[in-house]
């Protein structure tokens, strides 16, 4: 195969040197021998057919280099054009990309990424109806207020742009702390913490704070101040969404959206930026990080069991909260007088607060509160105190684990409470034991049982247990130390445990009878 294409390259050259040879043999012999026409004619025909040979080879070459460069010049246009359309699909491919990613961020303006994954979904497209979990989280709700009658001196234009310039200022804060807001009501917010009650109570605390640089703009522009109202509370509910086959949106459905909800209009009540409920007290890691005191229990709309409530007061203006803190346990006590019926001895503490802080309206609030009741005899409590606790059907939840423990711990809160009322400090002491040891005890039955079933929120069930032995051991600590004014301490520990009653019995216990339920046939439903 070598030898051939070496020949072929040399070829060229020999015939040009044959024909050299030749042309000379031509001349020499016309001019210098004798020969006859005919070798000439001979010569002249080799010559001839040796040129029409090379002609003929050199034209072929041609040809063969002109075929292969029309050849090479199509397979160049050829692979210009795919590399054209390959381009042009890759442009397209980033094209339809960025027009995806760009979507993507446009739809998680209305469903946020930490729903997607909270619901375990990788991105909007795999969201479908009826997609949930439940989920232990604290729900927010403020609105402004007065919107109502603010909304009447602006035009549509106006409000929307109001609107949007307000609540450009509060979203980022929200999503600074951990929050997912879920929805714009008007000019109410919802929003949700799912890490922990200290996300959200610290969030609507910096909230207040960025309402105050928002006011301070709104003073230069020439525009009034703005007050806005947070209610804040901790339970289980479901993360979902809702909707048709056509239209769907995101949303949280719970019994704690419905208190979150009659909380913040508290705060009109008690004219106080920031309320809390029971359950988002016992859910801070730390409840003395804030400015916290307690407010009322109060029957809320819809709901037969009542609910304790507290103020935040952190963003009041130094002067008036530094009072409020001085004040605190004077206040508190107050409270518990007037819930008491010492209604002497609770405006004596009243005037004492509002001597120290006269803009502490709240304890106006419950100072006319007072007045009211030596005018007319009009009480506004729920009726707890000092009241022995019945055991009711109602209570049961049909599994013998649960309401044994219970029925037994009505009996002990029932000793408790006549302890208290005695006033024995000693008594108290050693009742004080006895609870603590029963409640221990009936903790454990329940926690055999929620593991053999694999209850998914045992973490957060036994969280309230040490939660609540918490709080009384520091109960019982202030009762060894002898410090404290009995009756001041007889209401806290009732508080304490009608908290429990209404926070944990009448709703934690009872979510986990209807998760035993839907497991085990064998469990009687609730009525």
């Amino acid at each position: 195969m070598q030898t051939r294409k070496m020949f072929r390259t040399v070829l060229p050259y020999i015939t040009a040197i044959a024909v050299l040879i030749v042309i000379v043999l031509l001349v020499f012999a016309i001019y210098f021998t004798e020969l006859g026409p005919q070798w000439i004619t001979f010569l002249t025909g080799i010559l001839i057919a040796s040129i029409l040979a090379m002609v003929s080879r050199s034209s072929r070459a041609e040809w063969l280099i002109t075929r292969r460069t029309s050849q090479l010049t199509a397979v160049k246009n050829k692979l210009e054009q795919e590399t054209q359309l390959r381009n042009n699909a890759v442009n397209e491919y980033r094209q339809a990309q960025l027009k995806l990613q760009q979507t993507e961020q446009s739809f998680a303006r209305l469903i946020p990424h930490q729903l997607l994954t909270l619901l375990e979904r990788d991105s909007i497209v795999d969201v479908k109806l009826g997609d949930q979990v439940e989920r232990q989280l604290t729900v927010m709700i403020s609105d402004i207020r007065y919107f109502s009658t603010l909304s009447e001196t602006m035009t549509p234009q106006e409000t929307f742009n109001f609107l949007n310039s307000y609540l450009n200022v509060m979203e980022p804060v929200i999503g600074l702390h951990h929050g997912i807001i879920d929805k714009y009501m008007g000019d109410a917010i919802l929003a949700l913490f799912t890490q922990g009650a200290d996300d959200a109570v610290s969030g609507a605390i910096h909230m207040l704070e960025k309402l105050g640089e928002y006011n301070s703009g709104r003073a230069r522009a020439g525009y009034e101040p703005i007050e806005i109202g947070f209610g804040l509370n901790t339970g289980l509910a479901m993360i979902g969404t809702v909707g048709g086959s056509n239209r769907m949106e995101s949303t949280v459905i719970g019994d704690a959206v419905n208190l979150t909800s009659r909380i913040e209009e508290a705060t009109k009540t008690y004219h106080t930026p920031l309320l809390i409920s029971q359950n988002t007290l016992y859910d801070l890691a730390n409840p003395s990080k804030y400015d916290i005191r307690f407010l009322d229990r109060i029957r809320v709309k819809g709901k037969t069991q009542p609910l304790s409530i507290y103020e935040v007061f952190d963003n009041d203006p130094v002067k008036l909260r530094d009072g409020k803190r001085a004040a605190k346990i004077k206040f508190e006590e107050a409270i518990a007088c007037y819930h008491l019926k010492e209604i002497p001895r609770a405006m004596e503490l009243l005037a004492h607060c509002i001597e120290t802080t006269p803009k502490d309206i709240p304890a106006r609030i419950y100072l006319a509160r007072c007045e009211e009741f030596l005018a007319t005899g009009q009480h506004l409590t729920t009726g707890e105190l000092n009241k022995h606790l019945e055991w009711r059907e109602e209570f049961q939840v049909g599994i013998e684990e649960i309401d044994s423990p219970h029925k037994r711990l009505f009996g002990k809160v029932n000793e408790f409470i006549s302890t208290l009322a005695n006033q024995e400090r000693q008594a108290i002491r050693e009742a004080f034991a006895d609870f603590t040891s029963h409640h221990i005890e009936s903790e454990s039955e329940e926690v055999e049982l929620m593991r053999r079933y694999n209850y998914p929120f045992l973490d957060t069930h036994l969280q309230e247990h040490k939660r609540f032995i918490d709080n009384l051991a520091a109960l019982r600590e202030e009762a060894d130390e002898g410090t404290c004014e009995l009756p001041y301490l007889s209401f806290r520990v009732q508080l304490l445990l009608f908290d429990w009653f209404t926070g944990h019995i009448a709703k934690t216990d009872r979510h986990l009878v209807r998760y035993l339920q839907s497991i085990d046939m064998n469990i009687p439903k609730l009525h």
